[in-house]
Parts: C-alpha cells; structure tokens; sequence
C-alpha cells in the first residue's frame, strides 16, 4: 500500500497543480480580458485596479469555475461508478435515464407550457421551475429503476431497462416537440446545449450540497466496487451484499448526474470519457486512486472546455455541449489508439 501511494504521488500533485493553473486562467478569460494578478488579487481580498472587474470576478466568473469543477468532477466519477458497475467501456453517467427524465421534466415545462395557466405557467417557466421539473423527472426515473433493481439480480437487465426509460423519456419528448411552438422549441434547445455560467451563489450552495452528499456515497463505494471487478459471483463469495452496493452506486450516481443535470442541462462526453482517460494515465483499476484522480482529470477537462467556449475577448459563448465533445473525444481516440488496449 505505501509503494502504491509513492508510486501516484507525483501525478497528483501534477494534476493538482494543473487543476490551479486552470482554475486561474478560467476566471482571467471571457469577453473582458482580466490579468492573473488581478485575478489573485480579488480572490485574496484585495481590490483590483477597475472595479467593473472585481464585480465580473465575483459574481460571474467564480461561481462558473467553482460550477465547472462540481460538474466535470461529478460527472467523470458517476460514469466512472457506471462502468464498474455495469462492467461495461460504453456505459456512462446517464445510462439509467436520468438526464432523459430531467429532459422529460424539462421538455414538460417548457413544450407543455400551454397545459398550465395563469400563475402556473409564470412559476414553472422561471428558472427554479426548470430546475425542479428536471430534479423531479430525475427522481421519478431513479425510483423506477430503483424499484427494478430490488427486484432483478441480473446487472445487465437493470442497464437495458434503463435504456427502455431513455427511450420513453426520448418518445414523448419528440411528441411534445411535434406540438410545441418555434419559441418554446428555442428555449428548450438552447436548455439542451448546457450552461455553467447561470447559477447565482446561493444556487451554486444547494448543488453542491447535494454534490458532497453523492461524493460521499462513492467514496463508501469505494471497496465494493474494488470486489465488483472480480465479477458478481466471486464479489458474493467474498461476503459483499450485492444489491444493498448496487443500490448504494445507483444512488450515488443519481445525486451527482442528476442534480448537476437540472442546475447545468445535459452535459455531454465528460461522464463517458473522462474515466477512460483516468485509465489510460494511471493504468490502475483501484478506486481507491481512481476515484481521486477522475475528479482532478473532470475538474481540469471541464475548466478547460469551458474558457474555450467563452471565445476569449470575444461576446460570442459556444454551446459548452459542443465544446465538451469537439475537444475531449479526438483526445480519447489518441490515446486509445496509442495504447492500442482499453484498461478495464
């Protein structure tokens, strides 16, 4: 065990200091340019030279970096939690369905807005609104497929029947859509393409306690998922309660992929990639360094993503959607490719 923490020691503490570096050029760039000194400045207390940039750094840019780090850390370890579980490369973060019901939700308020009226309407299409209709498609979808999984004993039957909701959300969603106006499409598409800059510092709070609560869950994951590796029926022999660890995972993912898909849309490639990625760099299957390092590996990738989508000194901000897949998935492939196997 102390060769094992010597040995992964230094890319630590590389990763650590890259996921600084990023943080600082994170908040420095957007459509006004703002010095690392400065940067440093206000995050000590001090004041800045203008004070336009003091109130960009603490009301805008700081909580979208603090946001980008919840949600590329949530994300890569609930894939990650997805994978190990389902023992499968291609599973990710929202192969039970939760970002389709968060979608359904979503696409309920927004397509269906004409079903409620007068003061319902005003309530559910406001931002809370959406957060909590796709809190609430994500948990009704979460407590069918917990339900199932009471039930069923096979893994892989619970991966296809989370599929089987995905595409009931999908249907309905298309259906709405069918009948929903040029406006109200608008506002859901651009739902759709994710955001990390929307939250205000008390938004920011709740997703993160419910964030820390899911971190907590994987970090009690930790050893169950160590003996799931080895395959079901040698995890039983060695004494592990399966379905009390699968529900326990299932649970775990659902807080982390679910609340930052209500706070920040359906964020796409860093639940899928980022634990390959992980793999690849520290050619290990222990969660126990795993789990660290997909945080930092998320946290950086999702910093990253982000400052590109700004457009440095430009007004114009890409879908972060877009960004996350144009720039993560040729570095998956690379590697891959490089490697020539899949750790797994």
């Amino acid at each position: 065990m102390q060769n094992q923490k010597k040995t992964y020691t230094n890319p630590f503490l590389v990763l650590s200091a890259i996921l600084v570096i990023c943080f600082f050029i994170n908040i420095s760039l957007g459509s006004v340019y703002i010095p690392l000194k400065e940067v440093f400045n206000s995050l000590i207390g001090h004041e800045t030279s203008q004070e336009a940039w003091q109130h960009i750094i603490q009301n805008y840019r700081l909580p979208k970096a603090f946001t980008a780090i919840i949600v590329g850390s949530g994300l890569g370890i609930s894939g990650l939690l997805m994978q190990t579980l389902f023992r499968n490369p291609l599973a990710g973060p929202f192969v039970l369905g939760i970002s389709s019901g968060a979608s359904l939700g979503v696409a309920l308020v927004i397509l269906g807005s004409g079903l409620f009226g007068g003061i319902f309407a005003t309530l559910f299409i406001s931002k809370w609104g959406i957060v909590l209709a796709a809190s609430l498609g994500s948990f009704l979808v979460l407590l069918s497929v917990m339900m199932v999984s009471l039930k069923i004993r096979d893994t892989m039957a619970i991966l296809i029947i989370g599929l089987m909701f995905a595409s009931i959300t999908a249907a309905i969603v298309s259906v709405l859509s069918y009948f929903g106006s040029a406006q109200q499409l608008q506002q859901y598409i651009f739902w759709g393409f994710g955001s990390l800059g929307n939250l205000s510092w008390d938004e920011l709070f709740i997703l993160f306690l419910i964030y820390a609560l899911g971190i907590v869950f994987s970090i009690f994951s930790i050893k169950p998922l160590n003996t799931l590796l080895l395959g079901e029926n040698y995890a039983k022999s060695l004494g592990l309660n399966i379905k009390k660890s699968r529900l326990i995972i299932i649970i775990a993912t659902s807080l982390l992929a679910g609340t930052i898909t209500a706070f920040a849309g359906p964020i796409a490639f860093i639940g899928l990639a980022i634990p390959h990625l992980t793999r690849q760099v520290f050619n290990t299957a222990s969660h126990k360094v795993l789990l660290p390092a997909v945080f930092l590996f998320g946290a950086i990738v999702m910093l990253v993503c982000d400052s590109i989508s700004q457009i440095p000194n430009s007004d114009y901000t890409l879908p972060i959607n877009a960004i996350t897949s144009l720039v993560g998935a040729p570095v998956v492939i690379w590697l891959l490719v490089r490697k020539q196997k899949m750790v797994f």
